[in-house]
C-alpha cells in the first residue's frame, strides 16, 4: 500500500503510518459494532410490527434471543476495538519514548525556549487521545450517511429531517474548530509559562524568603495568573456556548423527530413502531457527531502536540551513531570557534583558537563576561550554537560517540548540580557504583574523612539536587564525579568558588596527582594558589583571547608596564 503524503513528510507521520493495520482492524470493528447498533431499531420494528400484531410468545422469545445474541457479539466488538487501540498506544509510546527524550533533551541542551517536559505531557496528550472517546467518535462518524440512509428507507420526510440536522451540527462542529484552536491554544501556553516562571523562581526560595521577595513574587504571579485566567475563560466561554448549541440542537431533533413521526402514523404513511425506530436511529445517526463536539477540547489538544512533537523531531533529527574509537589522550584544539546565544546579536566568543597536548594543565582567567564558562562548555560539546572546530585527538568532539566518551571526560560546571539518590551513586554518575572508583574519587577530593562522618556513609541520600548538603559539600562531590574513573580530559570551571582553606588544598593536591598521570585539565579560576600549579594561561578578554602560553611568560608580560587593558583575575592572581 502506497503512503498518503501526509504520512511522508515527517518522522512522527511514518511511526503513525506503521499503525495502518491496527487502524483498519478498529475500522473493521468499528463497522460491525456500528452493524450491530441497528439490533435495537429492528427490535423495536419486530416488537411492535410482528409481536404486539401476533401476540405470540414464541416470536417475542425467538426475536428476544437474537437480539441478546447480538448484543453479545456488540459488546465483544467494543472490547476488542478498545483493546487493539490501547496495545497501539502503548505500542506507540515505547516506539516515540526515546526518540522524544532524545529530542527534548536536545532541545534543552541547546538553549531552546520550550520546557523539557512539553514534549512529554504532548506524546502522553496523543496516547490518552488513542484510547478515548474521540478517537471512536472519529471511526463511527461516516456511519452517520449510512443510518441516514436507512431512516429515508423507513420515509424520506424523515430522512430529509435527520439530515438537516446532521449538517447543522456538523457545521456547528466546523465552527467551533475554526474558533477555538487560537483561544485554546494561547490559554494552553499562559497557563505553561505562568506555571515555569513560578517554578523557576520557586527553586530559590530561601532568597525569596529571607529577603522578604515573596509578596512581589506573588504580585506578579497574580498578574500572569490572572492573564492566564482570562485567556481560559474566554476559550472555555465560546466551547460552553458551542456545546449549548449542541445540547439545543440534540434535544430539538428528538422531540422533532417524534412530532414528525407521530404527524406520519396520523396520516397512516408510517407505523408506530417504524416511529419509534426512526427515532432511535437518528439519534445514533448523530451521536458521533455530538461525541466529536464533547471531544473537541481534547482533539484540538491533540493535533497541537502533534504539531508540535513533529517539529521537535524535525529540528533534532534522530543521530547516526558515531564510530567507536579508542580511548581519548586528552589532546585538544580549537580552530576559529564562534559561540553565540539566542537573543545576543554579537557572539560571546571570537574566533579562539589553540592547541593543548595532552597531560597539560590550562588555567582559563580573564573578568566575568568575558567567555571562560562558555568556552569550556564548547570544549566538551554541550554549547551547541558554535561554529569553527573542537578537536578532542584530532577528532571532532561531536563526532565522539557519547556514551564511550562520557567516561574519559570529567567537567565540573560553574553551577554545581546533583541528583536524587546517595552519594555514592552521585559520584559514580547514576551509573553502576564500583566502590573502589567511588572512593578513590572521593579521596582525590579530600572528600573521603567527611563522607565517613555521614550517618550512612556512601549510602547517604543528599536529598533533591543535594539540598541536604552545603555549598562546599555539593562542590566537592561534583569535583568527585568529574574525577571518577581517571578520565584523560577534566574541565572544572570555578570549582573552588565554595571551598574552604582545605577544601582548596584538597584541590590542588587532586590537580598534581592528575598531572602526574598526564591527564589534561582546564581551570576556570580567580584565585592565585590555582594559577601557580598551571602550565599554561589562557587570557580571556570580551570574548577573544588576548593571552596565550607558558604560565610564567604570561605573567612576566602582565607585569611589565603595558598600554592594554588586562584581565583583574590575572592582574588580582599576579
Amino acid at each position: 500500500m502506497k503512503k498518503p503524503p501526509l504520512f511522508n513528510r515527517s518522522e512522527l507521520g511514518r511511526a503513525l503510518w506503521g499503525f495502518r493495520r491496527e487502524f483498519l482492524l478498529v475500522g473493521m470493528l468499528s463497522f460491525l459494532t456500528n452493524l450491530l447498533m441497528l439490533a435495537p431499531t429492528i427490535y423495536m420494528l419486530q416488537l411492535f410490527d410482528r409481536v404486539l400484531a401476533s401476540q405470540s410468545e414464541l416470536t417475542l422469545l425467538a426475536v428476544s434471543l437474537i437480539t441478546m445474541f447480538l448484543f453479545c457479539a456488540l459488546a465483544l466488538s467494543e472490547w476488542l476495538r478498545s483493546r487493539l487501540l490501547v496495545r497501539a498506544s502503548l505500542r506507540f509510546d515505547r516506539q516515540l519514548s526515546t526518540r522524544v527524550f532524545n529530542g527534548s533533551f536536545q532541545a534543552y541542551l541547546g538553549q531552546s525556549t520550550s520546557t523539557a517536559s512539553r514534549p512529554f505531557a504532548d506524546l502522553n496528550q496523543i496516547r490518552q487521545f488513542l484510547t478515548g472517546l474521540g478517537i471512536f467518535a472519529l471511526f463511527d462518524a461516516p456511519w452517520t450517511p449510512i443510518y441516514i440512509a436507512v431512516i429515508f428507507f423507513l420515509h424520506p420526510w424523515l430522512g430529509v429531517l435527520a439530515l438537516c440536522f446532521a449538517l447543522v451540527q456538523a457545521a456547528l462542529a466546523w465552527f467551533g474548530q475554526r474558533k477555538t484552536v487560537a483561544p485554546s491554544e494561547a490559554a494552553l501556553k499562559a497557563a505553561s509559562e505562568t506555571m515555569s516562571d513560578l517554578q523557576s523562581k520557586l527553586r530559590n526560595i530561601e532568597v525569596l524568603e529571607s529577603m522578604g521577595m515573596v509578596a512581589n513574587l506573588q504580585e506578579r504571579w497574580n498578574r500572569q495568573h490572572a492573564a492566564c485566567m482570562d485567556k481560559s475563560a474566554s476559550a472555555h466561554g465560546f466551547v460552553n456556548r458551542v456545546t449549548g448549541w449542541s445540547k439545543f440542537i440534540r434535544y430539538s431533533q428528538q422531540s422533532l423527530a417524534l412530532g414528525a413521526g407521530a404527524l406520519l402514523v396520523i396520516d397512516g404513511q408510517l407505523s408506530a413502531g417504524a416511529m419509534i425506530a426512526a427515532n432511535v436511529l437518528m439519534g445514533r445517526a448523530l451521536a458521533p457527531i455530538d461525541q466529536l463536539l464533547g471531544a473537541w477540547r481534547g482533539f484540538v489538544s491533540c493535533c497541537a502536540a502533534l504539531e508540535r512533537l513533529e517539529k521537535l523531531l524535525a529540528d533534532f533529527p534522530e543521530q547516526a551513531p558515531a564510530p567507536s574509537r579508542a580511548a581519548p589522550t586528552g589532546e585538544i584544539s580549537l580552530q576559529g570557534v564562534f559561540a553565540e546565544a539566542a537573543g545576543r546579536t554579537a557572539p560571546i566568543l571570537k574566533n579562539i583558537s589553540f592547541a593543548v597536548p595532552a597531560g597539560t594543565v590550562v588555567a582559563v582567567l580573564g573578568p566575568s563576561g568575558s567567555g571562560k564558562s562558555t568556552l569550556v562548555r564548547v570544549m566538551v560539546g554541550i554549547w551547541t550554537a558554535s561554529r569553527g572546530a573542537v578537536l578532542l585527538d584530532g577528532v571532532p568532539v561531536r563526532g565522539w560517540n557519547r556514551l564511550e566518551l562520557g567516561p574519559h571526560l570529567g567537567y565540573l560546571p560553574q553551577d554545581v548540580e546533583l541528583f536524587g539518590g546517595s552519594i555514592a551513586e552521585n559520584i559514580a554518575r547514576l551509573g553502576e557504583v564500583d566502590s573502589r572508583k567511588v572512593i578513590e574519587a572521593a579521596s582525590s577530593a579530600g572528600l573521603h574523612e567527611t563522607i565517613l562522618r555521614f550517618p550512612k556513609g556512601y549510602d547517604t541520600p543528599i536529598g533533591d539536587a543535594g539540598r541536604l548538603l552545603s555549598g562546599g559539600q555539593r562542590q566537592r562531590i561534583g569535583l568527585a564525579r568529574a574525577l571518577y574513573g581517571d578520565p584523560s580530559l577534566i574541565v572544572l570551571d570555578e570549582p573552588n568558588a565554595n571551598l574552604d582553606d582545605a577544601g582548596e588544598a584538597a584541590l590542588l593536591r587532586a590537580i598534581r596527582e592528575l598531572k602526574a598521570k598526564g591527564t589534561t585539565v582546564f581551570l576556570v579560576t580567580h584565585r592565585q594558589g590555582a594559577v601557580a600549579v598551571a602550565d599554561r594561561l589562557l587570557v580571556l578578554g570580551d570574548g577573544e583571547l588576548t593571552a596565550d602560553g607558558p604560565r610564567d611568560a604570561v605573567l612576566a608580560s602582565f607585569r611589565r608596564p603595558r598600554t592594554d587593558v588586562r584581565p583583574a583575575a590575572l592582574v588580582q592572581s599576579a
